[in-house]
């Protein structure tokens, strides 16, 4: 009968220290070096690869709370970067456990090895538990997340660094993810075994500003029967009403609405005047109430997560939804006439606004989902509803 060997402590080659001093020692993986930003927590049970490449978490480094990230790998297709944006922004993960081999029919690289290739720095072996806990006492804290292979760290320098960090408040991301130039797209929403097909036949053209897109929303847009146009953050009103779109779309991205919205916010006015359609998303739904005439304000721990209650007023229907945001339209800055459309189940915050009179809406959570649930996929119908009402065309039923 063989001997039983000593237990032996895996040595931590990582560490998470927060901006009060706390520090949590772990595994590293993924890049070496360290990485500053605002540690949230993610409840989805599912879609990491398109959670670490959504570029709404710009800034920060994301908890995982399901403990087992990266067992079914990495794939070419599951990234919800946008096409010519350099990077999701996202600054570093934390998980519960360590990253087992892929077990996936779809898996074509290790989750480790694509946390390198994007320079995301990542910590395992700490109790995600305690830390979500913590996140939701105390709020979102700020912090550096630091691999080094030697276990050495300069501890000191890690908390003054965390503390230093400004945070997100008053910060704007977006130069970060936005696509430097514009591009068309007509890839359609994923299908089983077929994988992307294209629209090579669209009804309408939208223009889709991009403050940090994610493909998923420009596929359920282009499977909606839309050919969409992409600009930058910075494109001015003029330049999109010279395409002449049928629709405007304000996409979803990082940081802090007033601060992205000071050269944003008065393109967006304009557009409203405009009297085209326009739909807005997470951030573009942020800046469009902005535009309107309400305030934003930022929230003590966010909705991060694909299981999020949601009710929509025009409706009377209850949705499970996805959501990615840190901060919020205040509902009571709303000015007269505008509408309230959908609210948290969760903690009452706004979910969903629309101007009345004008063909203009907007929701916080992700309709696209991705990850995700698709209950909230009719929303690409409403807006390509109001621009059938425009063209004097019958509407769809909403699906």
């Amino acid at each position: 009968m063989s001997t039983p060997k000593p237990w032996q402590d895996v040595p931590t080659t990582a560490r998470l220290v927060l901006d009060d001093g706390s520090v949590i020692a772990g595994q590293g993986l993924g890049a070496t070096g360290s990485a500053v930003g605002e540690v949230c927590f993610n409840t989805a049970i599912t879609g990491y690869q398109e959670i670490l490449t959504d570029p709404s978490y710009a800034g920060q480094i994301i908890t995982f709370t399901f403990p087992h990230i990266g067992n079914v790998g990495t794939n070419t297709e599951d990234t919800e970067t946008s096409n010519l944006a350099s990077r999701s922004g996202v600054r570093g993960c934390v998980l519960r456990a360590s990253i087992t081999e892929p077990s996936n029919y779809r898996a074509a690289e290790h989750l480790d090895h694509w946390l390198k290739a994007r320079g995301i720095v990542g910590i395992a072996g700490i109790d995600t538990r305690a830390l979500t806990a913590r996140i939701r006492e105390k709020g979102m804290p700020n912090g550096v997340i630091a691999h080094e292979p030697s276990g050495v760290f300069d501890i000191d320098k890690l908390k003054a660094e965390a503390k230093a960090w400004p945070g997100l408040l008053g910060l704007d991301l977006v130069p970060e993810v936005t696509s430097g130039q514009s591009y068309t797209w007509d890839e359609q929403r994923w299908v089983w075994n077929k994988g992307y097909t294209r629209n090579e036949r669209p009804d309408f053209h939208v223009v889709a500003i991009d403050y940090g897109l994610k493909r998923n929303i420009l596929r359920c847009l282009a499977s909606a029967g839309c050919k969409v146009t992409v600009l930058p953050a910075t494109a001015k009103a003029e330049d999109v009403l010279a395409r002449k779109p049928d629709g405007v779309f304000l996409s979803n991205g990082p940081g802090d609405p007033a601060a992205t919205g000071k050269y944003a916010v008065p393109e967006i006015k304009k557009l409203v005047d405009s009297g085209k359609p326009v739909f807005g998303i997470c951030l573009g739904h942020q800046m469009l109430g902005l535009a309107l005439g309400a305030t934003t304000k930022k929230m003590h721990q966010g909705h991060h997560g694909a299981n999020h209650p949601v009710k929509d007023f025009t409706t009377d229907k209850v949705e499970i939804v996805s959501m990615n945001h840190g901060f919020a339209v205040d509902r009571q800055t709303l000015p007269k006439g505008v509408v309230e459309t959908h609210v948290s189940l969760f903690d009452g915050s706004n979910c969903g606004l629309a101007l009345e009179g004008k063909p203009v809406f907007s929701v916080q959570h992700h309709p696209e989902a991705s990850p995700g649930p698709q209950d909230s996929h009719y929303l690409f119908t409403r807006f390509v509803n109001m621009m059938r009402e425009q063209k004097g065309q019958k509407a769809e039923r909403e699906r």
